[in-house]
């Protein structure tokens, strides 16, 4: 396909059956009447970043998702502070100089999507968090939520230094823990039927249980949380909020 002069924009990942920004984006550009489009650059390699950079030289930004938000970094000339201390990013800004060389940073929009989807929902209640998965999303909600107060703890399958398992959740556990993020793509489309492997019968109306995932829009996670009284969250706010923030730091 050829663009001609558009400014090119995409995401990165691997897969990316499951993304709404291609069609979020190009409806933007349509409605606003800007010359640019919006690609999906499904790559099962981030070094393959190279030959996209290649390929399409009036490319300006790319979002970055799974499983490339920390793979990236080392392929980036400069990192801003906050996507430094978070250890992922999910922007790239692509700057034209005079050499012809193409100068990429990399941000994180993924911090300022969750942190204003979740703060209006928190109460007093609210003081510990478990995060599930340690993948580069959970990188970003960690920071998010000290950044709002919480304590967060990682859970994922393996043990190690700074991480409790499953297995850990027991009833104290989720007594303290009253917010629990699933930054895991288990429960993602096409696999709907799948929720982490948490205690759902130790969940209580005073839970908030916040799934990055976003299609579909209730997940098994989210439905299981529901059943006892939990209020659930699904990504679609975070993906808009993270998506215009994304548009702002191409544009700065």
């Amino acid at each position: 396909m050829e663009f001609g002069k558009k400014k090119i924009y995409g995401l990165i990942g691997y897969p990316l059956g499951h993304s709404f920004s291609k069609n979020y984006f190009n409806t933007k550009f349509e409605g606003e009447g800007i010359d640019a489009a919006y690609i999906n650059f499904e790559i099962d390699s981030v070094d393959k970043l190279r030959d996209i950079l290649k390929k399409y030289p009036n490319l300006s930004g790319l979002n970055v998702t799974i499983p490339y938000k920390e793979k990236v970094m080392p392929l980036l000339d400069d990192i801003d502070p906050i996507a430094a201390k978070i250890g992922a990013v999910n922007v790239i800004k692509i700057i034209p100089e005079k050499s012809g060389k193409k100068r990429l940073v990399g941000y994180n929009s993924d911090i300022v999507g969750f942190s204003d989807s979740i703060a209006p929902l928190l109460g007093e209640c609210h003081k510990e968090a478990l995060i599930l998965g340690t993948g580069g999303a959970s990188k970003a909600i960690y920071t998010g939520l000290l950044n709002l107060g919480l304590k967060p703890t990682y859970v994922s399958r393996t043990p190690r230094n700074g991480v409790i398992t499953y297995n850990d959740l027991t009833p104290e556990v989720m007594e303290r823990n009253k917010v629990i993020v699933n930054t895991t793509p288990v429960g993602m489309y096409p696999h709907v039927d799948e929720a982490p492997a948490i205690p759902y019968d130790l969940i209580t109306p005073d839970h908030i249980c916040y799934d990055l995932i976003y299609n579909p829009d209730t997940t098994e996670f989210m439905r299981r949380s529901a059943m006892h009284g939990a209020k659930t969250v699904n990504g679609l706010e975070m993906l808009l909020l993270q998506a215009f923030e994304s548009w702002n730091i191409w544009h700065k």
